[in-house]
This record gives C-alpha cells, sequence and structure tokens, in this order.
C-alpha cells in the first residue's frame, strides 16, 4: 500500500517505465504467491513461531535493500526477496491465530486480525504519501526497518510455538509452480511493450500452462508431501472462498495501482494530499472487518463474500463512471466509500471460510493456499488494469491519463462481480 501511493515520484526518480512500475508490485505478489505455500510447509516442519521470526528477519533485510536500490532493476530484486519474507510471514499470522482461538472464537480473532490488516491498508498509502512528499521514496522502505528490529525479539518470545502435520518439503512441486506462475504472469505483464503475438509473450504464456499442469499433475499423484492439497478443493466451502479471495484482490489491487496514481498524475494532488483522500476508501477495514468477522460466526460467511463483492463492484463501477478531467473529489467520496465497505465484509470472511473449512492441522495449508491465490489475484489485476489502460489512454497528457485509468477501473469492477458469483455458490455454514 506504501509503495502504490510512490509509483509516481519511482516513475520521475527512476524514469521508469509502465512496465517497471508492475514489476515493483508484482514482482513482491509474484514471488510470494509462489513461495507461500512452502512457507505454510517451512511452519509445519520447524515450527510456526521460528518460521515467523525468519520470515520476518529476511522482510526486514530486504527493505534496507530496497531503500538502497539505485536502479529500477535493483529494487525490483530487492522486491523480490521482501516477497520471500512475506510468504513466510504471512500465512503464519492466520495459522498462529487459528490454533491460539478455539473455533467458537475463531471468528471473532480473524475479524480483529482483519481490522489490524485493515489499519495497515488505511495508513499505508496516507504513511507512503507524507514520506514521498516530505522525504524521499526510499523512505517508505526504511521505516520496516526499525519496526522489524523492535517486532523480532517480541516475536520470538511471546509467541507460542506450534507445528502442523507435513514433515517434507514439497521441492518438485515448488519448483514446477514457480516457473509456471513465473510464465503467466510475465505474459501479460509483457504483452503491452512486446505485443501478444511476440515470441516472448506465446513462449511466457506456453510455458506458464505448461509447468501448472505438470504441478497439478505432480501435486494429484506423485508428491508424498504436497503442498497443494488438490482434495481440499473438493469442499464447495474452501473452493469458493479462494475463488472469491483471487477475484477479490485481483480488483482490489488492481484498482489501487490505477486510483493512487489518478489523484497524482490525473487529478494533480500531492502524494500526501492523494494519500489523505483515498482513506475514505482503505480505512473502512478498520472499522468494519471486527464486527464483520464476528457476525459471520453467527450468520455465516456466505452473505458477507456476496454482498462484499457486490458493494465492491457497485463502488468502483461508480467510480469509473465519475472519472473525468477535473471532477471533483466530492463526487468520488461515495463511491469510494462504498467499495471500502465492501473490502471490509470479504476480508474476514473469506479468511474465516478458508481456515474453517478444513481440519485444524491444515489450517497453515489451508492459509497459505489462501494466500497464494490473492496474491495471485493481484498480479493479474494488476497486470488486466494496465493492458487496459495502455490501450485507451497513458502517461502523454492528464486526459489521455483518466480515459485510460476510467477503462481500467472498469475492468476491476468486473472482477468483483466475478467474484460475487463465486460467493454466490459458497455453502450457507461450513459443509462441502
Amino acid at each position: 500500500m506504501v509503495v502504490a501511493t510512490a509509483l509516481p515520484a519511482l516513475r520521475a526518480g527512476f524514469g521508469a517505465s509502465l512496465s517497471d512500475l508492475e514489476w515493483t508490485i508484482n514482482a513482491y505478489n509474484l514471488v510470494f504467491a509462489c513461495l507461500t505455500l512452502t512457507g505454510a510447509a517451512l511452519g509445519d516442519r520447524f515450527g510456526r513461531r521460528r518460521m515467523y521470526v525468519v520470515g520476518l528477519a529476511v522482510f526486514t533485510l530486504a527493505s534496507a535493500f530496497s531503500a538502497l536500490a539505485g536502479r529500477p532493476g535493483e529494487l525490483v530484486a530487492a522486491r523480490i526477496a521482501q516477497g520471500a519474507g512475506a510468504a513466510v510471514l504471512l500465512p503464519l499470522t492466520l495459522t498462529l491465530i487459528s490454533d491460539a482461538f478455539p473455533a467458537e472464537k475463531r471468528g471473532v480473532a480473524i475479524g480483529v486480525w482483519g481490522g489490524v490488516t485493515g489499519l495497515g491498508v488505511a495508513a499505508g498509502p496516507v504513511l507512503g504519501g507524507a514520506v514521498t512528499e516530505g522525504l524521499s521514496w526510499q523512505w517508505i522502505f526504511w521505516l520496516n526497518v526499525p519496526t522489524g528490529l523492535v517486532m523480532l525479539p517480541l516475536a520470538a518470545t511471546k509467541l507460542r510455538e506450534s507445528r502442523g502435520p507435513r514433515h517434507r518439503l514439497d521441492v518438485v512441486g515448488l519448483l514446477l509452480a514457480a516457473v509456471g506462475l513465473t510464465g503467466l504472469a510475465w505474459a501479460p505483464v509483457r504483452a503491452p511493450a512486446a505485443g501478444w503475438g511476440s515470441a516472448e509473450v506465446i513462449g511466457a504464456l506456453v510455458t506458464g500452462v505448461a509447468f501448472v499442469t505438470a504441478f497439478l499433475r505432480w501435486e494429484r499423484s506423485g508428491a508424498r508431501y504436497p503442498m497443494l492439497p488438490l482434495a481440499h478443493f473438493r469442499n464447495r466451502g474452501f473452493s469458493t472462498a479462494n475463488a472469491a479471495g483471487f477475484l477479490t484482490f485481483a480488483s482490489l489491487l488492481g484498482a489501487l495501482f490505477m486510483i493512487t496514481q489518478l489523484f497524482q498524475v490525473g487529478l494533480g494532488y500531492s502524494p500526501l494530499e492523494a494519500g489523505v483522500r483515498i482513506l475514505v476508501w482503505n480505512a473502512m477495514p478498520l472499522l468494519v472487518a471486527p464486527v464483520a468477522g464476528a457476525l459471520a460466526d453467527r450468520y455465516g460467511t456466505r452473505p458477507f463474500m456476496l454482498a462484499g463483492l457486490l458493494l465492491q463492484a457497485v463502488g468502483l463501477g461508480l467510480l469509473a463512471w465519475q472519472v473525468e478531467p477535473g471532477v471533483g473529489y466530492g463526487r468520488l467520496v461515495g463511491p469510494l466509500i462504498v467499495a471500502g465497505v465492501g473490502i471490509s465484509l470479504v476480508f474476514p470472511s473469506v479468511a474465516n471460510a478458508v481456515t474453517s473449512s478444513v481440519p485444524l492441522g491444515d489450517a497453515g495449508v489451508a492459509a497459505g493456499v489462501n494466500n497464494a491465490l490473492r496474491e495471485l489475484g493481484g498480479v493479474f489485476g494488476i497486470a488486466a488494469a494496465a493492458i487496459v489502460f495502455t490501450a485507451y489512454g497513458g502517461y502523454g497528457s492528464p486526459q489521455a491519463f483518466v480515459d485510460g485509468c476510467g477503462a481500467a477501473l472498469w475492468v476491476t469492477a468486473g472482477a468483483a462481480g466475478l467474484g460475487a458469483v463465486a460467493a454466490a455458490f459458497a455453502p450457507a455454514r461450513g459443509g462441502s
């Protein structure tokens, strides 16, 4: 979230292309998606608290290297390392929470987790704008370092250690998934510059499909300790919640990629002014998610997933409809609030549905699958938004930017609408 607000500053400071900006976000997301299942497996094998601390240490160190980057390529490399640390760190948060609370209180706990996540979402753009404007973009990464150094001893001493049922790493599955997912993500990111008919893009798509197919076959029949237990997807609650999570983040990150730039490039606000104005959108999870998590325990997760994705689709659609050169901020507030409330309902309900649809011992791998699919959704959402933005507009003028941004936001609204269709097929209360 902090990096998204700094994209125009990165573009100006590095002379970065649209592709460079995409990879600044997507390098992190893609590595996170590829490695998060392995992060969950490492927690099962070596201890969840221990690996949480390791992931936090890697993330903190990579943040320092991101701040020291002198070229786009160096920043992307550091973001890859950040993604690797986060792939161990983030899925274990849900696993540690699921282990610490009984089933009847887990929805409330995950709702609080969603609220804390909402605090980060809300603070990120404002903090990124303030730091970028008042200091420099490098400080959006330096700020992670003291925070990480404070958290490391607390995590090592205050968290309860636990392990899961998996005792070996699925190395073959990891390699097949990493190559396959990279190929599938590389194609849409490079297509605007290289062309859909280029050997590079076609080769990436073919490679991605081939390796993902091989990965699924390996997980089904060859892996002794599969990183992706395909049997869980026969559970309707698990599969629909993950589909909803994938499309939620495709919509959310695709919209965030465009909106943070819209306020600065298209409407002329400073980074801090843009961050403050976005707050009505991304502060909603802080207020709504804990309540939604508690209510989901009582009424089931499906109503909140469905209502949340419908609100997100409506809010982003209204935003796309209102976007035009010189549009007043007052016309954008309502759509942003509607979309923000929608996200707030989806966050805790998806997480609760995923972890409650599998045995407690598999909560780690379930959280890992959910995080991987969410990040992959973000990768494809940003890529799709960038493709449509390039087709209908560009950076040549504020008018050109607004034209492309409006078209891209319609795509993000459509992704949320598809997520609502997936949520409609979820079981009313758990089950398969």
